[in-house]
């Protein structure tokens, strides 16, 4: 893909050949509180995440990102403005219908892994499988199948404390993903990691967001990992200020964000 710098208009999220977007947020606001103790933190956001992208989301901390991630999720309800999610306009839902079309059409992944810590690694990849009325046998079965995917084919009978933190978050991701979410929300996946964890970790989430049926949004602050990305949103003080596509990797760290010959390391 030929990317450069140039800022793009937010106002067209729609991908080549005019796929509708993941995401469309028009003029969203949200506040917290009333009256003299009212904080406004979204303050009329536009944004658009495409299909088959993996879009990152940076800024500065406090303006406003995780509470983005949270209205997107339908976790938190807007005050004004529109919200479509892979195209079901999010507000006009109930909250059960919000809660039922979160969890058959997203994926996410958290700085910490929250992995259950008597649970093998199959059985925590299982468990989403498990809450939406897979049979047991056939759940951890395909846990297992994600678990290799993710190159821990040899670690799914481990729990988690006998995994080092890549696995772990490898892990995170494979539950993330076993459901096959249209959506995969990221709030800071590669904070808790090493640099080469880091950049394996944003490998495998580059490959999922190119699928044309899904998209990934992730928050950052790794400017180390901006080249995984599509397109990087920046959110300032409750509003988006630019939109631009992300830099073209410098061959040194297009080679550190290749998959290894195995992923079936310790890392």
């Amino acid at each position: 893909m030929e990317l450069d710098a140039q800022t793009t208009d937010v106002s067209t999220g729609e991908a080549p050949g005019g796929t509708p977007p993941a995401v469309m947020v028009r003029g969203v606001i949200k506040s917290f509180g009333a009256g003299d103790t009212k904080v406004t933190v979204l303050k009329g956001i536009d944004l658009d995440v495409r299909m088959g992208e993996l879009l990152l989301l940076v800024g500065e901390s406090g303006g406003g990102k995780t509470t983005l991630l949270s209205v997107i999720a339908g976790i938190l309800d807007i005050d004004e403005g529109q919200l479509d999610v892979l195209g079901v306009p999010l507000p006009q839902l109930s909250g059960g219908k919000k809660t039922r079309f979160r969890g058959q059409t997203m994926g996410f992944i958290f700085q910490q892994f929250n992995l259950l810590p008597a649970l093998t690694a199959a059985e925590n990849v299982a468990v989403p499988l498990l809450i939406h009325g897979t049979p047991k046998k056939d759940a951890i079965r395909r846990a297992r199948t994600m678990l290799g995917s993710v190159g821990l084919g040899d670690r799914t009978e481990f729990v988690p404390a006998k995994l080092s933190g890549g696995q772990q978050q490898r892990v995170a991701i494979a539950r993330a993903l076993v459901s096959e979410p249209r959506l995969l929300i990221c709030d800071e996946p590669t904070a808790a990691l090493d640099g080469e964890n880091g950049q394996k970790i944003m490998a495998i989430l580059r490959d999922v967001g190119r699928s044309p049926e899904r998209a990934v949004i992730v928050v950052t602050h790794d400017s180390r990992i901006f080249h995984f990305g599509d397109r990087i949103a920046e959110l300032t003080d409750g509003r988006i200020v630019s939109v631009h596509e992300a830099p073209r990797p410098s061959p040194r760290a297009a080679d550190a964000g290749k998959p290894p010959a195995s992923m079936e390391s310790p890392a």
